[in-house]
């Protein structure tokens, strides 16, 4: 009789009170981007470039559809630090740099060496991070993320097809507010 009352009252508080998503830790984002992203990725065929022009501007253009290097992602540092190379070799090729904040891993963060002359610094928004979509926001805490200057606000890494296909967007501010056109880019896995 007392497991059956034992468990109706689990069955009713598991029922009222649903669980919560598990809580992720930069460590848990960084070993996502690590198994996920590494490697070299090709842009996508013009057909796949879906919602953005991005990809017709004159640097990128010839390397649309090419076996060319579009994003490629390595560990340096003794693997603490993920570099992203976006559009290497061309004039438009921005770095950006992902790493804990401490040994800990309680925030993870980005730098993006960006060609508008500019390097916004980044947090990783681990609430809305999946091991499909990476999201990191700009660091209001820093001058340039609260000026009205033209900048990348979010970096958000989409992954899907099993992995073999990301959605890289760079989504930029001016004037404090979001822009209409930002770089958005589709790329296979090489």
């Amino acid at each position: 009789m007392l497991k059956k009352i034992t468990f109706h009252f689990l069955v009713t508080i598991l029922l009222v009170f649903p669980g919560h998503a598990e809580e992720i830790e930069g460590w848990d984002l960084f070993d996502w981007m690590d198994e996920a992203l590494m490697g070299a990725w090709v842009l996508s065929p013009a057909d796949k470039q879906l919602g953005t022009d991005s990809y017709k501007h004159k640097a990128v253009l010839p390397l649309v559809g090419t076996d060319a290097t579009g994003i490629g992602f390595k560990l340096i540092g003794r693997e603490t630090t993920i570099q992203e190379d976006l559009l290497p070799d061309t004039m438009k090729q921005m770095v950006t740099m992902y790493h804990c904040k401490d040994i800990a891993c309680t925030t993870l963060k980005a730098t993006h060496y960006c060609v508008k002359q500019n390097q916004p610094e980044f947090i990783a928004n681990l609430e809305k991070s999946t091991p499909n979509r990476i999201v990191f926001d700009c660091d209001m805490r820093t001058e340039l993320c609260q000026s009205n200057e033209d900048h990348v606000h979010q970096i958000i890494h989409e992954l899907s097809n099993g992995g073999k296909h990301l959605k890289s967007s760079y989504l930029s501010w001016e004037d404090k507010k979001p822009k209409k056109n930002s770089s958005i880019y589709h790329f296979d896995r090489k």
